[in-house]
């Protein structure tokens, strides 16, 4: 059963950039992980540092391992720091 992961993140005022550049990585590592499908970067109409990331996986089993890689953590390490509140994130599936 295909899974949606969502991450709500939000970013210090100036960080944009940085944070771009930290999701364009993810990405690319992400795509060739098993079970990944598509992912895709929001922006809150009414907070232009709130973002939220929305990514299609196969299984849960999938996004559980991309979840633990140690490529990832590294990563995102880097991300939290230009956060401005802890990421809050969610798997859901199609009810």
């Amino acid at each position: 059963m295909t899974v949606k992961v969502i991450i709500d993140r939000r970013v210090k005022n100036g960080k944009e950039s940085e944070f771009f550049d930290l999701l364009k990585e993810l990405r690319s590592k992400a795509i060739s992980i098993e079970g990944y499908i598509s992912g895709e970067t929001l922006r809150a109409v009414s907070d232009r540092h709130n973002y939220v990331v929305v990514s299609t996986w196969q299984s849960g089993a999938d996004w559980k391992k991309w979840e633990k890689n140690s490529e990832r953590a590294k990563i995102l390490a880097r991300v939290e720091k230009i956060m401005s509140r802890p990421t809050k994130t969610r798997m859901y599936v199609h009810a």
